[in-house]
């Protein structure tokens, strides 16, 4: 069986680079092309699509760009796999889109190889991600085991807060905020500080913790004003 695969992106030379590449691919039958989001849902209602591989900044369309267009895409085509082909290197972004379930991130500073390997992964069911990106991924995956506790703790303690300090903020023991802090550390497989840092720095770690933080904090206050 063929892997029938629509093109999303608003650069038609880079349409056309791709569908050029895939073409000697007996396994991939391309099957519609869009410049931006409303020809794509356009297309995802006529024609049956096992692979999207879409741009993140594409303007223009009805229904939008970058995460609103990829949440929608995954509301309403659950099964679909989806492979963002991306010029952005932005490693929180990244870590944004694998929690809400995008199958592949690559970067369009790769080769297109890389492209023909992140279809057929994720066509069988795998990930697959630009290296540069797969650190992030990692993480984003990892954080989001973290409790909202061990997040906060995490927060504070990237942005320069002691621990005594957020033990005093909390109202808990240097004790509990020093087992919290190790407990996150063991989740995100960081063993030392100066790597924690180094990760952070790279990957957008802290960016990802105060959001963390933020939307549960406002689960929290739904619920109590449900």
């Amino acid at each position: 069986m063929k892997i029938s695969l629509i093109i999303a992106d608003d650069h038609p030379a880079l349409i056309m680079g791709v569908k050029h590449e895939l073409a000697d691919f007996h396994t991939i039958s391309i099957v519609g092309t869009a410049n931006n989001s409303t020809e794509t849902f356009e297309l995802l209602a006529k024609k049956h699509c096992d692979v999207l591989v879409t741009d993140y900044i594409m303007p223009g369309g009805n229904f939008g760009d970058g995460m609103a267009m990829l949440m929608f895409l995954r509301r309403l085509y659950p099964s679909l796999k989806i492979i963002v082909f991306t010029s952005i290197d932005n490693h929180a972004m990244v870590a944004e889109m694998v929690k809400i379930g995008v199958h592949s991130v690559l970067s369009k500073a790769d080769t297109l190889g890389h492209l023909v390997s992140a279809i057929h992964s994720v066509y069988a069911g795998a990930t697959y991600f630009s290296p540069k990106f797969r650190s992030a991924t990692l993480i984003g995956q990892a954080f989001s085991k973290l409790t909202r506790r061990e997040a906060e703790v995490m927060r504070l303690y990237m942005s320069g807060v002691s621990i005594n300090e957020i033990a005093a903020q909390f109202n808990r023991s240097k004790q509990t905020i020093s087992s919290q802090k190790t407990s996150a550390m063991r989740k995100l497989g960081i063993k030392r500080d100066v790597e924690l840092f180094r990760v952070a720095h790279e990957t957008g770690l802290l960016s990802d913790a105060a959001a963390l933080v933020d939307h549960d904090s406002q689960e929290s206050t739904v619920t109590q004003e449900g």
